[in-house]
């Protein structure tokens, strides 16, 4: 196996046709990631309404549920859409692979917005569904492993996390403006204007944003890492097969399934399950909950920025073993805030919580990227990541609220949350320190 590093690239990096042109590449590689959050978003915070729109049932708990197992499917599926478009990505280039997932997912949610109801079509409205999800799994498996290693590749020494950082801090963003979308919607339209049609705007919106994020991709250059590896004869044939034969690789994979977990249930669980949780359970308003996420992503926005910077001065096995053991210390008091009913309390809870989760969202992509050599990086990165967030993220929803109905405990969410940062952090402590080193290639 060929296992020679590349030479470190200069401080200010370059690209073949200059820095302006890096720049155009970088915002190329945020805008898929953007996309893709802003769906799960979206999916999540109307999750309510979809379950009367696809799923009508006389028990509106069995409706939630089947809403969540619709959202869970596609996080299955990553894994599948990670092996393919990794391994097209590493082999034929980060750039054209991304123009293609960015392509997938942006039509594929819009189309969600285009269906009939089960009222108009009957079975076959959750079925067109769950297709569609498929698709996104698809293309969400392939997007973090191309997307954050073209990120990371593009960034230059000494600024990867700062650059990654971006990304993180656009699924905050994409996150808020579905959010933010969805409180202006769920404000302003009656329930039976929501169930006929309000709910289909937020995933139409999409469509542009697939526009506007395919042309910037097609602006931007070629990742150098790769071009630089494919000129010297360094590309793979089989990045799958030797991903999978390399012991130094698999070890690594394993750590990127392991690494997130924090990562995965506190972005699920914090952003997606709670508003609906903060509604059913705790009897805040639609709106409040809303607002309370709102809140809690617009300072996560900031934090994962900072977070990022950080990480490239002190170390990423610093910034990611103290923001796990940190959200152990807090997660439950945080919790406990959440539950008294009070909009100012749980706002301070949330905001804890999210700065918290921040310093491993800030930090976890390019930590993940740093892991892999240039010739697999993106196949054995998407894989591994892909399958972790399939186990421990896609499924939390479902798991979280299947465990309330069945333990009627209100406390499930913190216990998860607390249990699988306590792993996260006691994983980072055994990470090698990456952030101070140039590429692997």
């Amino acid at each position: 196996m060929n296992s020679k590093v590349s030479a470190a690239p200069p401080l200010a990096p370059t690209s073949p046709t200059g820095p302006r042109a890096t720049k155009v590449s970088i915002i190329g590689g945020l805008v898929g990631v953007f996309i893709e959050l802003y769906d799960n978003a979206v999916y999540g915070f109307v999750a309510g309404t979809l379950a009367v729109v696809f799923f009508p049932s006389d028990a509106p708990t069995t409706s939630v549920l089947l809403t969540f197992v619709a959202f869970a499917i596609p996080f299955f599926f990553r894994p599948v859409g990670a092996a393919v478009a990794g391994s097209w990505g590493d082999r034929i280039g980060r750039k054209r692979v991304l123009l293609v997932l960015i392509t997938l997912m942006s039509l594929s949610t819009a189309l969600v917005g285009a269906l009939p109801s089960y009222g108009a079509a009957g079975v076959w409205a959750p079925i067109g569904l769950v297709l569609l999800r498929f698709v996104q799994g698809f293309a969400m498996g392939g997007e973090p492993g191309n997307g954050n290693s073209f990120l990371a590749e593009h960034a230059g020494e000494g600024r990867r996390g700062r650059v990654v950082s971006y990304a993180n801090a656009a699924t905050f963003i994409a996150m808020l403006l579905g959010t933010l979308f969805a409180a202006v919607l769920t404000a302003t339209l009656s329930t039976s204007s929501m169930e006929a049609w309000g709910w289909r705007l937020p995933f139409l919106l999409a469509l542009p944003l697939g526009v506007v994020g395919l042309v910037v991709r097609r602006l931007s250059d070629e990742s150098p890492e790769f071009v630089e590896a494919e000129e010297e004869g360094e590309v793979t044939r089989s990045p799958l097969k030797e991903a999978f034969t390399s012991p130094e690789i698999l070890r690594a994979m394993g750590l990127t399934i392991v690494l997130p977990l924090l990562n995965s249930s506190g972005y699920f669980v914090l952003f997606i399950y709670m508003p609906s949780y903060m509604k059913n359970e705790m009897h805040f308003s639609a709106v409040e909950g809303l607002l309370v996420t709102a809140i809690m992503l617009a300072v996560g926005t900031f934090a994962v920025l900072l977070a990022g910077r950080l990480s490239d001065r002190v170390g990423r096995k610093k910034m990611l073993s103290t923001s796990a053991f940190g959200m152990v210390v807090i997660g439950f008091p945080c919790y406990w805030l959440l539950t008294r009913g009070s909009f100012a309390t749980a706002v301070v809870g949330a905001v804890l919580m999210s700065v918290c989760f921040a310093g491993t969202n800030g930090v976890m992509q390019v930590t993940l990227a740093e892991l892999f050599p240039t010739r697999v990086r993106t196949v054995a990165y998407g894989v591994g990541y892909n399958l972790g967030t399939a186990i421990f993220g896609g499924a939390a929803p479902l798991l979280v609220a299947s465990l309330i109905a069945a333990t009627g405990s209100i406390w499930i969410p913190a216990i998860y949350l607390v249990l699988t940062s306590a792993v996260a952090g006691f994983t980072a402590l055994r990470i090698r320190e990456t952030a101070f080193e140039p590429l692997k290639r």
